[in-house]
């Protein structure tokens, strides 16, 4: 496969890179083939560590290696919050080589010095996209003083390179190359071409299944009239998300305030008319959404231009229904633009999202408790059991799931934080594991 042709001879060569490889293009074999041949079976101890964001991809990446590695005697282990430690610990008793797992489990083992990273030579950060968008940042900055002191060779690898991740990136590798399988040139992309095909009468909902896959930082929905901006933007905040509108109703004073929010990347949603497609410029815009095709092709390049700005990797993405889908095909033959089809996401894969995004917040803020506060927090464990047992009371448990999510992951930010980017200047690259602990947790509260 290309991404493991051009991969594995810097992986060999022990350079830090970053790989923007698409899934199914063959990145998994891209580190486990060259991090293989250089583990020393009779070393019985973590010598790789693959970070990724859910369990069902460190199941995954655990397949593969056990598949490739298990006949030379190398063993792996996945570990992932939702199930016992006793499978995962036995694994570390015996020596597992390979390490793969979700930022907050990894951390837990760590904590516990069920798992020590003293003889680390590879780290791998699969899906960085997701990772961070996931908000695992706090516990990959916890993972990482428990590195060792010397220099280990790590990889980053993701689908796209926007600047929240491109700043992750500079504090977790040295001086690393760059590999873009999109293109000739070394620099991240421009912006990908996206759409989904909608039913007519359910694109509100739609738009909602969409933004929870895809995530984006900070976002303008484009749409043609004011009418409709008004009510995706009323649907946007009736659903919990940060999100405010401009359009030629506004006046200039209410418009300067809006795009105040958003250039001070204190506004994660705009929604706006036409008159938000010229002439603005949004630092660090990860993706532009279009609610319907305009109504002159010439506006689309408006519009999708507002991301991908300065070199940095964008995503426009077109909702369209059948009606609509001729009016996206015109503007692909004028403007010479291939767009790539994507399937809409069912509500079942947007609930397995969000649980596992709340489930990495809920277990991050767990680790920053106190004693004391455990102990406070064991007074409802007898009201836990009973609401969980309930059909009836089913629903208070999750409407506190759901009040946790929206107020936890939509309204933080996806970077670090200003008390936690001055840490990172404080800290070097490779602390020691007693530091980790003094510091506490660094969650999201």
């Amino acid at each position: 496969m290309p991404v493991q042709a051009k991969t594995i001879p810097y992986i060999l060569a022990r350079r830090d890179m970053m790989i923007q490889s698409r899934t199914g293009s063959g990145k998994t074999g891209a580190y486990l083939l060259p991090i293989l041949q250089r583990i020393r079976v009779d070393q019985p101890n973590c010598q790789a560590l693959i970070l990724v964001p859910t369990r069902e991809l460190a199941l995954q990446v655990f397949k593969d290696a056990e598949l490739l590695g298990g006949a030379t005697g190398v063993r792996s282990v996945a570990v992932y919050g939702g199930t016992g430690y006793g499978a995962q610990l036995e694994a570390f008793k015996k020596g597992a080589h390979i390490v793969v797992g979700t930022p907050g489990r990894v951390l837990d083992h760590l904590l516990r010095r069920s798992l020590l990273l003293d003889q680390l030579q590879f780290l791998i950060f699969d899906e960085a996209d997701r990772l961070l968008s996931m908000g695992f940042y706090p516990d990959m900055k916890r993972v990482q003083s428990y590195l060792p002191e010397r220099r280990i060779s790590t990889y980053m690898f993701s689908a796209t390179f926007p600047p929240p991740v491109l700043r992750l990136a500079q504090q977790f590798l040295k001086n690393p190359g760059f590999i873009n399988l999109s293109s000739d040139h070394i620099h991240v992309t421009d912006t990908e071409h996206v759409f989904y095909n909608v039913p007519r009468m359910d694109k509100d909902r739609s738009l909602i299944r969409i933004i929870e896959m895809e995530n984006p930082s900070s976002t303008i929905i484009f749409c043609n009239t004011r009418e409709r901006v008004h009510y995706a933007c009323t649907i946007l905040q009736r659903y919990g998300y940060d999100a405010d509108e401009l359009s030629s109703d506004l006046s200039q004073a209410d418009r300067e305030r809006v795009m105040r929010r958003i250039r001070n990347n204190e506004l994660r949603f705009l929604v706006a008319t036409d008159v938000a497609s010229r002439g603005i410029d949004i630092p660090d815009l990860s993706h532009v959404i279009l609610y319907e095709p305009p109504e002159d092709p010439e506006d689309y390049i408006h519009r999708a231009g507002r991301t991908g700005r300065a070199g940095a990797s964008g995503v426009a993405i077109s909702l369209v229904n059948t009606l609509e889908r001729p009016e996206l095909q015109k503007i692909s033959r004028i403007f010479k633009i291939e767009f790539e089809e994507r399937t809409l996401p069912t509500d079942e894969e947007v609930q397995q999202i969000v649980s596992e995004r709340a489930t990495a917040l809920l277990e991050a803020n767990l680790r920053s408790r106190d004693r004391l506060q455990i102990e406070r927090m064991h007074r409802f464990s007898g009201l836990a059991q009973s609401l969980a047992q309930s059909e009836e009371d089913l629903d208070v448990l999750t409407m506190l799931l759901d009040d946790f999510y929206q107020s936890t992951f939509h309204a933080a930010p996806i970077g670090p934080t200003e008390e936690e980017a001055a840490l990172v200047q404080k800290t070097p690259r490779s602390g020691k594991r007693h530091g980790s602990r003094r510091r506490g947790g660094h969650g999201r509260k």
